[in-house]
């Protein structure tokens, strides 16, 4: 794999963010926006968060393959890319089965729809696969500039460096509370947490790092809603998600668990402790 993306040390991860926000994000020295959930084919939010910003990258954290078909991901990516040469990065998922009754066969789906990508011409380092099991993460090195896992520790990132190899690009995303509050910092975490503790993919993935049935059966044990989300001083916070790099990430998106007017002072909050 060459050309890896370089999207900085750090960038924000939330459900979208504005384009004002998002110029507020780069001057704030952050490297990217990530947008979750699963946005439709024509991503028509990606360009004017791009047209507000100089230098900041977008990525999708993640299109999902059952719900935006290929061929009108693909033309959109050209659209963005064409307009904003290498700030955009492609995020790709199978997203859960609970979700979708077409999901079926999820890695042999999305395995095909590379393929789709590949024919209309996304190129492979502009695009990174959501990927916690050894089977997707070797997927994603070998189809994509890499992986962008979810809801996993420095254990993970370190285990998934390993599989990847060098080369690749590696980006976990980690979830942030700014409190020093232990059980303000929980009920935060395990609301943000609940939706995922019934889902088989990440369920499997929190056993593969040695979590029990107990620590993942709602609402959540402290042990893993701990791993999952870090509070603390905004040293704590900004030690905790630097184990990532520390692990061979090159990338940390940030999730900060909080209101979308609350994002940007937040992030602000963290950045002397994260990117002084």
């Amino acid at each position: 794999m060459t050309n890896k993306p370089d999207l900085g040390r750090f960038g924000s991860f939330g459900r979208g963010v504005t384009p004002q926000q998002a110029k507020e994000i780069e001057a704030l020295g952050y490297g990217a926006v990530w947008v979750g959930g699963s946005p439709p084919a024509e991503l028509a939010w990606v360009e004017p968060i791009l047209e507000a910003t100089t230098a900041l990258h977008v990525a999708t954290g993640i299109v999902n393959i059952w719900s935006a078909p290929a061929k009108p991901v693909a033309e959109s990516f050209h659209r963005i890319d064409n307009a904003y040469p290498g700030r955009f990065l492609l995020g790709i998922g199978v997203g859960h089965p609970e979700a979708t009754t077409e999901y079926r066969k999820p890695y042999q789906a999305l395995a095909e729809y590379l393929d789709r990508l590949d024919d209309y011409g996304v190129p492979t380092n502009r695009r990174v696969v959501a990927a916690l099991g050894p089977r997707v993460l070797k997927l994603s090195a070998q189809r994509s500039a890499g992986a962008h896992p979810y809801l996993t520790t420095p254990e993970h990132t370190a285990h998934a460096r390993e599989l990847l190899g060098p080369s690749a690009f590696l980006a976990p995303e980690h979830k942030v509370v700014l409190t020093s509050d232990p059980d303000k910092a929980r009920a935060v975490g395990r609301k943000a947490l609940d939706i995922y503790l019934n889902l088989a993919n990440y369920q499997n993935s929190w056993k593969r790092l040695g979590f029990t049935d107990e620590d993942i059966a709602r609402p959540g044990s402290d042990r893993l809603v701990d791993a999952m989300v870090a509070y603390g001083t905004t040293d704590a916070i900004a030690a905790r998600l630097r184990e990532h790099l520390d692990a061979g990430a090159d990338h940390v998106p940030v999730q900060v668990l909080t209101r979308s007017e609350n994002l940007v002072p937040a992030l602000a909050e963290l950045a002397g402790a994260l990117l002084g």
